[in-house]
């Protein structure tokens, strides 16, 4: 069953809160399987005050970030609400590409699968789009633990 998470909903999920909280929403969830977590770009980001004042370039570690906190909500939803609150700490970020800049005004959906998961270690990958245009991509492995 496909769902959808606002950010309410987001945020009993993870942990994250602004500034550093980079999804918006989160559509077409299926638990156990694959999520798509929506991340508005705004000039308003506290991160284009320097990078770079003239012309905004939202960041690609940003970008992975938003990816992994996607992954953290496909995570938490997979394993019910005995999950909600714990953490997901990074372990790999494997094979990153940028292929276009993502600036303000930009909507960026990032889709993410899960690959596998053995234990609480999990796989995911992971394409940025902006406009149905691959921005960024990655697969990455992330452990859960309790906060």
């Amino acid at each position: 069953m496909r769902s959808t998470l606002d950010i309410a909903r987001i945020m009993e999920a993870i942990p994250h809160r602004f500034p550093f909280l980079l999804v918006d929403r989160v559509v077409d969830l299926i638990p156990g399987v694959s999520a798509v977590g929506i991340k508005n770009v705004s000039i308003n980001e506290h991160v284009f005050q320097g990078h770079f004042p003239r012309h905004p370039v939202f960041p690609g570690v940003m970008i992975i970030e938003s990816m992994a906190q996607t992954a953290g909500v496909l995570v938490v939803e997979t394993l019910g609400p005995a999950s909600r609150g714990k953490l997901v700490y990074f372990m790999s970020v494997e094979g990153a590409k940028f292929r276009k800049p993502v600036v303000p005004g930009d909507q960026m959906r990032v889709h993410v699968t899960k690959e596998r998961q053995r234990g609480n270690v999990w796989k995911f990958s992971a394409e940025a789009k902006v406009d149905g245009a691959v921005v960024a991509e990655a697969t990455y492995a992330a452990m859960i633990l309790d906060s």
